[in-house]
């Protein structure tokens, strides 16, 4: 079913891709991490206080780092099919013998490559102001790997159903960024009304982060079971979903 040659060749030449521009795709999201801590974390520090004990600079640090993780995960996959759409370069992948497992796991693979190192950028940076703990150090690499690699699908998704770079950001700031921003990353949902606290337990992206911050301080909103589960199923969802349009060929085949 799956060329191992062709699509670690693939893989790797998706890695280089985004390495060779590393300045603009690792580094620059590392530069923004920390400016949201540096603001948020001056601003607030003295006036919340999350999880009784954890100070906000430190409760901060594992949100910023899952968020650079998650997005720039997608950026990775979505930026790739959707340049190679529009350039006409993608016709060299469709003429290799590749099946549409090779293709998914050369791209998610290399979203989540993109998306760890990224996040591993950013807590190195981050940490330095607010070192968490490692309560449970598994929760925060099973997080992080289901984490980069849902965002990686759904990037794919993305690259395959648009066809301009207008279609690409709209299905980015209005969908992918309003969800990251509202997950928790900057506050507890806790200190939230009961209302709104609903409505993020209906963020798929909220589990993740929770999840996340659970493995640093062993306290979480939500059980990091069903955090698991949930993320868990959302990844088989959308990795069928991703699996199903590469065999079809949707978008990328006349």
């Amino acid at each position: 079913m799956v060329n191992a040659l062709g699509w670690r060749a693939l893989l790797y030449k998706e890695i280089l891709r985004f390495w060779k521009v590393g300045l603009q795709t690792v580094g620059a999201p590392i530069l923004t991490a920390l400016l949201y801590l540096m603001v948020f974390g001056h601003v607030l520090e003295d006036h919340v206080k999350v999880y009784g004990t954890v100070s906000y600079t430190a409760f901060l640090v594992p949100g910023l780092v899952m968020m650079s993780v998650l997005q720039n995960a997608f950026a990775n996959s979505s930026s790739s099919i959707i340049q190679s759409k529009i350039m006409g370069s993608l016709v060299f992948v469709l003429l290799t013998p590749l099946s549409h497992w090779g293709w998914f796991l050369a791209y998610v693979g290399s979203s989540v490559v993109r998306g760890l190192a990224v996040g591993l950028g950013v807590f190195v940076v981050t940490s330095l102001f607010a070192m968490p703990g490692f309560v449970a150090p598994w929760w925060i690499i099973v997080f992080a790997f289901l984490g980069a690699a849902i965002l990686g699908t759904l990037g794919l998704i993305a690259g395959l159903w648009a066809e301009k770079f207008d279609q690409m950001a709209v299905f980015q700031n209005f969908l992918i960024m309003p969800m990251t921003f509202l997950s928790g990353v900057f506050y507890s949902i806790g200190s939230l009304p009961s209302f709104w606290q609903a409505v993020s337990h209906l963020n798929p992206f909220f589990y993740m982060i929770d999840g996340f911050r659970f493995g640093f301080f062993g306290v979480s909103d939500v059980s990091p079971w069903t955090s698991l589960a949930i993320v868990g199923g959302a990844w088989l969802v959308v990795s069928a979903i991703a699996v199903h349009l590469l065999r079809i060929g949707y978008k990328i085949r006349g």
